[in-house]
């Protein structure tokens, strides 16, 4: 999921948001916490990777507040 779950934008996630995710072209974006909890978020507009802007944005707001990342 790292690698390749927010299709060509995941090098780029990985930096911002630091969480494994995997997202759909219906605007919806699973985040994982590892041996913690899993993050569901959705918004319909989307990036030209076919991301959730608001997700994303929403992801990386949360992972910096709650101080979580795998790197």
């Amino acid at each position: 999921m790292m690698t390749s779950g927010m299709y060509q934008n995941a090098g780029e996630f990985a930096w911002r948001v630091g969480l494994p995710a995997k997202s759909g072209v219906g605007g919806g974006i699973v985040a994982i916490v590892p041996q913690e909890m899993a993050i569901a978020v959705w918004s319909p507009e989307l990036d030209d990777a076919g991301n959730s802007l608001a997700g994303v944005a929403m992801l990386e707001k949360l992972t910096q507040r709650m101080g979580r990342s795998v790197f």
